[in-house]
């Protein structure tokens, strides 16, 4: 039953992980596995068994959603647009509370723990302002080998941190067309060098958080906090009071009391 849930995690990991806005690292906060999934991935050769053991339902359902799922979630994003990101709101928000009860469980609250959070929102706003308004045409850009293996490596980031899209990076950086153009039609000039900066920028990211975890437990989760409840700005996309509206609202309602139960 556990390598079931595990693949059905892997697989909204897999699927949320293409869709423009969407990181996947918010669903690993959010089913409460990021800081196990982050451990696993560092020592794995410390504890082979057990890490592979844990790890692989979750590649396995990430593959699975990529492949097909993200197809599915793609067409709902185009058919049902605003109902679809309401309901990845309300599974967002719906968990939070469970979240940050497990938090203060193993750390006791202290007040200024939410400047931390209000600080990472501000700065997933920031990163919000600067797609919307300021993004980098790539036909300005020299794209060549260096500056692809650099763009990978600062989209890790987007892979690594819950809440920052790597989407909007690629498109801070004048790349994401090309990113895009490149998995469609598997172009490798394109994928490897990119795969190489993303493989060493998840390695450095991935020490870092583990080393913040560490050594400043609390203050980094309500870090993360500040850039999941950032990451809704991405998603949200207005709202009408009309018959739309109202079936947008009941979906992030029955989607926030699913988490809710499950969180």
């Amino acid at each position: 039953m556990q390598f079931i849930i595990s693949m059905l995690e892997g697989i909204v990991l897999g699927a949320g992980a293409i869709l423009p806005g969407i990181s996947s690292g918010v669903f690993c906060v959010v089913f409460g596995i990021y800081e196990k999934l982050v451990n696993s991935i560092l020592n794995f050769f410390k504890d082979i068994k057990n890490n592979f053991k844990f790890l692989l339902p979750i590649a396995l359902g990430i593959l699975i959603g990529a492949i097909l799922f993200g197809n599915i979630l793609k067409y709902f994003f185009n058919i049902f647009p605003l109902q679809t990101k309401f309901c990845f709101i309300g599974l967002i928000l719906g968990c939070i509370p469970a979240l940050l009860k497990t938090v203060n469980s193993k750390a006791n609250f202290k007040l200024h723990y939410l400047l931390y959070s209000i600080c990472t929102f501000l700065l997933a706003f920031i990163l919000f302002l600067l797609e919307k308004h300021f993004v980098l045409q790539a036909s300005y850009i020299n794209i060549n080998y260096f500056y692809l293996v650099i763009s990978g490596f600062f989209m890790s980031i987007g892979v690594v941190v819950p809440g920052v899209s790597s989407s909007a990076i690629l498109m801070l950086l004048g790349i994401y067309s090309t990113y895009l153009e490149a998995v469609s039609t598997f172009n490798l000039y394109i994928l490897i060098p990119m795969g190489l900066g993303l493989f060493f920028g998840s390695i450095v990211f991935l020490k870092l958080i583990r080393y913040c975890l560490n050594k400043f437990f609390a203050p980094t989760y309500y870090c993360i906090f500040g850039f999941v409840l950032g990451s809704i700005l991405f998603l949200y996309p207005g709202l009408c009071m009309n018959l739309t509206g109202f079936i947008c609202i009941a979906c992030f309602f029955i989607c926030f009391q699913v988490a809710s139960l499950f969180g």
